[in-house]
């Protein structure tokens, strides 16, 4: 009798043969997609998780605070003085806000190229480089601008910011070289911390463009506006068109070059004009019910008016690149 057919010896388990090459196609790893997105416009070109964005909005401002608050504490100690949370602007209390805002700033930057895992620089300007002449250029254009606002301001309604009379002391020099010095490097870091930063973090909240630089703008603005701690609607409402403008100034420059260029003039020039126009004393920054006016519109349409400028010059840019 012949044995039945076996695939081994007798008892051995039979196993199935191993595939030949070719037989089924190699096993390929998922490339993981790129955090930085070049082909989308500046303000909705990042992807992250979910829960980073609110990471990028709660950490920034405890930084401030706590930073305010120790550097006040301190400088209500070399001064003497019996209240050093007051909002009346000394040289060395204009001093600690205008650091502790940058160094907020700069938190908000690194902290999200280091979560989101991006190139800081791409939190500055993409796809495009940091542009130093397009710096200039808009600084230029919003001194202007924010002067013809300011000489409205003074024709219109020269009651409306609080002026005194011109007035020269040590307090005055001081605070203008707080001022001149430092500014900058506070409305810097506003920009960093806004528009660098908590845009496009929150607009990588959706995919679609449009609607992620529109939550971006609506996040940013709010964020920003909340930050200055008025409850006064015109106030409030002002600030609001503030972050809405410069973060319009970003996304069509695709860069920060033009917001920071417009913070900068208009911090320097309003600090500059509360200084000398305080009478010689300390400057107090109000920003309680009633404080605001319809004068704010004056300054609103300033803001207006460095969108369009940045609108135009871009717009004439690409052209000519075009060409």
């Amino acid at each position: 009798m012949n044995a039945p057919p076996t695939d081994g010896p007798q008892g051995s388990t039979s196993r199935p043969n191993p595939p030949v090459s070719g037989d089924s196609p190699p096993l390929t790893r998922e490339r993981p997609r790129p955090t930085v997105d070049p082909s989308r416009p500046f303000g909705a070109h990042l992807r992250m998780a979910w829960w980073k964005p609110l990471v990028v909005v709660a950490v920034p401002p405890l930084v401030m605070l706590a930073l305010q608050v120790l550097s006040w504490q301190l400088v209500g100690v070399i001064e003497g003085s019996d209240d050093p949370m007051s909002p009346t602007m000394t040289p060395l209390k204009s001093l600690a806000i205008n650091i502790s805002i940058f160094a907020a700033g700069v938190v908000a930057v690194l902290l999200l190229a280091r979560i989101a895992a991006v190139p800081w620089r791409s939190l500055i300007s993409s796809p495009r480089g940091f542009d130093a002449r397009r710096l200039r250029t808009y600084l230029v254009g919003a001194t202007l601008l924010v002067g013809v606002g300011l000489g409205v301001v003074a024709l219109v309604a020269p009651d409306s910011p609080g002026w005194k009379a011109f007035g020269l002391s040590g307090t005055t020099i001081g605070l203008l070289v707080v001022t001149l010095l430092t500014t900058p490097l506070q409305s810097a870091g506003e920009e960093l911390w806004w528009r660098s930063a908590v845009l496009p973090a929150a607009a990588s909240w959706v995919r679609a463009v449009r609607p992620a630089l529109a939550v971006g703008l609506v996040v940013s603005s709010l964020g920003f506006a909340m930050l200055h701690g008025s409850n006064d609607p015109w106030l409030f409402g002002y600030y609001t068109v503030v972050g809405l403008c410069t973060g319009l100034m970003a996304i069509i420059s695709r860069g920060i070059e033009a917001p920071v260029a417009f913070h900068v003039a208009n911090n320097v020039l309003f600090g500059i004009v509360n200084t000398v126009l305080a009478d010689g004393e300390p400057y107090a920054i109000d920003r309680s019910t009633d404080s605001g006016d319809a004068s704010l519109l004056i300054l609103g349409a300033v803001n207006i008016a460095m969108v369009v400028l940045v609108w135009l010059r871009e717009r004439r840019s690409r052209g000519a690149g075009a060409s």
